[in-house]
């Protein structure tokens, strides 16, 4: 087993022995983010991974939060996290490509944790904040390309996949120019990233023991990521433009 397939084994077998324990006592606490975050992942489904996931990054907003990190600080870790996601996918470290695209995204949660308990949410929050969530998508897919290189079928994956992740992103925002918040459709980032992790974790180890050439994997999880944003996008669009019809 790969080192970074072991370290991912540890982190579930962890992860799946904590949850009895985050049931048993914090029954009937709500956590403000996991309620907003939660009604949204996996369509709801997924609504107790969510308020656990909070729970279980608890000790790290407390240590930073001692340390007197910032927003900003979260902010220029999931840029550098982003950049070092592509870098790596693209060299064909997929295990450790997938590691940086986690450390990404639970950057950007505590970014926004941060800024509401040290009271410093704002417009200017929350603009950064999306943007440069786009940047660090945009990295990731860039590492993707790279590491199809010049196979046409992953090259097009690759590029739907991309283009439908900024469009769910941007029926979104331009949506709420005009005054509706379509937030809604089954392949959301928090999902997107799920998906980007588990296939650049698993696909070599995967591939190996199948006897599959390597990426194979990924390229199927890319193509249901991609016809998934791509969906989501349209769904968006069309609620969006009812509501102001």
């Amino acid at each position: 087993m790969s080192p970074g397939l072991s370290i991912f084994v540890c982190v579930l077998g962890v992860a799946i022995l904590s949850m009895p324990v985050f049931a048993v006592t914090q029954r009937g606490r709500k956590d403000a983010d996991a309620e907003r975050k939660g009604s949204r992942f996996l369509l709801g489904v997924g609504n107790f991974l969510i308020h656990w996931f909070m729970w279980a990054i608890g000790p790290a907003e407390r240590f930073l939060l001692g340390i007197g990190a910032t927003p900003n600080h979260m902010n220029a870790g999931g840029v550098v996290f982003g950049l070092l996601s592509g870098a790596l996918i693209g060299t064909r470290h997929l295990e450790a490509g997938g590691w940086a695209i986690a450390l990404a995204g639970v950057c950007d949660i505590l970014d926004g944790r941060l800024a509401r308990t040290q009271q410093v949410a704002s417009p200017y929050g929350k603009f950064i904040d999306s943007t440069l969530d786009r940047f660090v998508e945009t990295f990731a897919f860039l590492g993707f390309a790279a590491y199809f290189g010049g196979q046409t079928v992953g090259g097009l994956i690759v590029t739907a996949g991309l283009g439908g992740s900024l469009l769910v992103s941007y029926a979104q925002a331009r949506g709420e120019t005009v005054g509706v918040s379509g937030s809604g459709g089954l392949m959301q980032r928090a999902e997107r990233l799920v998906l980007q992790i588990l296939a650049c974790l698993l696909d070599p180890t995967v591939t190996r023991a199948a006897g599959w050439e390597e990426g194979t994997l990924l390229v199927w999880v890319l193509g249901v990521m991609a016809v998934g944003s791509m969906g989501t996008a349209v769904y968006r669009t069309v609620w969006i433009a009812r509501k102001l019809q």
